[in-house]
Formats: C-alpha cells, structure tokens, sequence
C-alpha cells in the first residue's frame, strides 16, 4: 500500500493561508440576489417653528392716576400713547365714540411705537359680554369672516372675536379683533385692535396679547 509523506510545515502553513484568503473572498462577494446595502443619509433637522412675537409691560394702564381710568386695567406697550375720550355721553359725537351699545372711552395711539392704528377701550353697560360684543360686531362697516371664541383675558372670563371689515381708503378687507369681559361690577369692556390695513393689524397684535394677557378688574 502506498504510504502518504506528511507534508512540509512550510508547505501546511502556505496551504492554510491560501484557503483563509478564498474564503474570506467568498464571504465578501455578493449573491446575485442578495439585498443592495442601504445608503447612508444625513438626517436634515426639522425647521423650528418661530415663536409669536412678545412684549413686555412698559406701564400699566386703568387704574386711578393713569391717562384712562376704566374698569379694568392692563399692560400698556412701550410707546403707546394713552388718551382719555372726552365726553363720550355727548350725542354731538355719538357717531365717532359708539358702536352698537358700546361707548369708547379711551384711545391708544400706535403711531409713536412706529405702526398706523390704535388700541381703543369700550364699555357696555349690560351684559353678558359675548352679547356685547356680538352688538359692537354688527354695527362695524360691512364685518364678514366672523369667529368668536371663549377664551381667558388675564384671570377673567372673555370672549374674543376674530372678523374684517371693508376699507374704502385702501379698498380692501382688514382683520379686526376685539375682546370682551364681565367685571365683577356688572360693566363690560371690550378691548378692539384694528389697524390702517392687516399688515398694520399683524404687526400690532403683539401690544394687543399683552393687553389680553394682563387684563385685570378693578
């Protein structure tokens, strides 16, 4: 019988090493129908949302000693200027100073703050305030896109309306918003923002939250 020679332990260790090698080539070739290696993707971060706008209270306006003394008070915007109606009860000027059974009482200028429009302060003698306001809403020129809602104006009860009206001067609607609350003394004050043209009106809204957010009874 032949006898087999072992062979040399150069020769064994040249053999092992090729085998490694082939095998190590088999295991990175791909099969036909294997599954192509997902990309890699940089993941994009979401665009964050920008905040709305805030300000801070320059000064507190209702209380007795300020410009306008109302039934509620609330923070007044750097630059607004405050002025006191006078005579709102006199029939001579019913026109400018009512609106449905609301009479103005006090105005607040934007312009000196760099906007065109005002903050004005109505008050209603009967309530409730949603009822009020619904009054004051009609009697604007031509209001459409009407939307109330039951909100908070600081620590009261409100009620808020979103609308437009019409504008001869730019021959264009307007956003308008108002809101309107209940003071424990029976009185209901609406707070109105309207504005030479929407942008105005956007550009403003940031006085009038401030207003709605610290809204107080007196």
């Amino acid at each position: 019988m032949p006898t087999h020679r072992a062979l040399p332990v150069r020769t064994t260790a040249a053999v092992a090493l090729v085998a490694a090698l082939l095998l190590a080539g088999c295991g990175t070739t791909a099969r036909p129908d294997a599954p192509a290696a997902p990309k890699r993707t940089t993941a994009t971060a979401a665009p964050e949302k920008t905040a709305a706008p805030t300000v801070e209270a320059a000064a507190t306006l209702g209380g007795p000693g300020t410009a306008c003394v109302l039934p509620v008070s609330f923070g007044l915007a750097a630059d607004w200027k405050p002025a006191a109606v006078e005579e709102p009860e006199d029939p001579e000027f019913a026109e400018l100073v009512r609106q449905g059974p609301a009479v103005m009482r006090c105005e607040i200028d934007a312009k000196p703050a760099g906007n065109i429009g005002h903050l004005r302060v109505w008050t209603a003698a009967k309530g409730p305030a949603r009822a009020a306001l619904e009054g004051f809403v009609k009697a604007a020129d031509e209001p459409s896109a009407v939307t109330y809602r039951e909100t908070r104006a600081g620590a009261l009860a409100a009620t808020e309306v979103t609308y437009t009206t019409y504008s001869e001067l730019t021959d264009e609607t307007k956003e308008q918003r108002a809101f309107a609350v209940t003071t424990p003394k029976g009185a209901v004050v609406i707070v109105h923002l309207g504005g030479l043209d929407t942008d105005e009106h956007r550009a403003m809204l940031p006085a009038y939250e401030l207003a709605k957010s610290t809204a107080k009874a007196l």
